[in-house]
């Protein structure tokens, strides 16, 4: 089956909320892989060292990796409700950490799932959603004639074009959805007579304006 992308975070954010006098702090965050994951996580624990809970739960594509902490919590009442919030907002590659200053005032364990799953929420909220999709860098080599035409075509593809190099030729390295490249590449064929043509460079996953 084809991949169509995936949905994650465009970038770290925060949000916070108080219940009983307990603070809680929820950061999220978008991540490629574990290691990148837990880097994040000590960077929360590192922040707010005075804390007493960094509870955490982070879901990524590669391997399908679930994972979650309760930090000292009782056990189900923090790192799996953050897990489930990720999970129910349609996110993956991402991480997700509360930080839980304790105001003095037991909550149960009920109180305590709500607060967790309601900080994960508002952090999600706090954050700018991104649909990352199939995309492929490629590079383009052309003389200086085809130069103008073809970056006039980029943006017809979502093409997004690196700096240039202008050397004895232009050569280009242009990222574009992966389903564009046979339309783009026989458009360029038909623009330089048969002359120049894509170069697939990378595969990989990307954000563009038209989602």
């Amino acid at each position: 089956m084809p991949d169509h992308g995936y949905c994650t975070v465009a970038a770290a954010a925060q949000a916070e909320f108080e219940e009983k006098r307990s603070r809680f702090i929820g950061s999220i965050a978008p991540v490629s892989s574990e290691e990148e994951a837990l880097a994040f996580i000590a960077s929360v624990h590192a922040q707010n060292r005075d804390a007493r809970h960094n509870c955490h739960a982070c879901l990524l594509r590669a391997g399908g990796i679930k994972r979650f902490s309760d930090d000292g919590e009782p056990q189900g009442t923090a790192g799996k409700p953050i897990l489930e919030v990720i999970e129910r907002e349609g996110l993956t590659d991402t991480v997700l950490v509360v930080t839980r200053y304790f105001g003095g005032i037991l909550l149960g364990a009920g109180g305590l799932t709500r607060a967790y799953a309601q900080a994960a929420k508002l952090a999600v909220d706090a954050a700018q959603r991104v649909w990352m999709r199939p995309a492929v860098l490629v590079g383009v080599e052309c003389d200086y004639s085809l130069y103008g035409k073809i970056t006039y075509l980029l943006p017809q593809y979502e093409a997004q074009a690196q700096a240039p190099d202008f050397a004895e030729e232009v050569r280009l390295t242009l990222l574009l959805p992966e389903e564009r490249l046979d339309s783009f590449a026989q458009e360029l064929t038909e623009l330089s007579a048969g002359r120049v043509f894509p170069q697939v460079q990378k595969k990989l996953f990307a954000a563009f304006e038209n989602g």
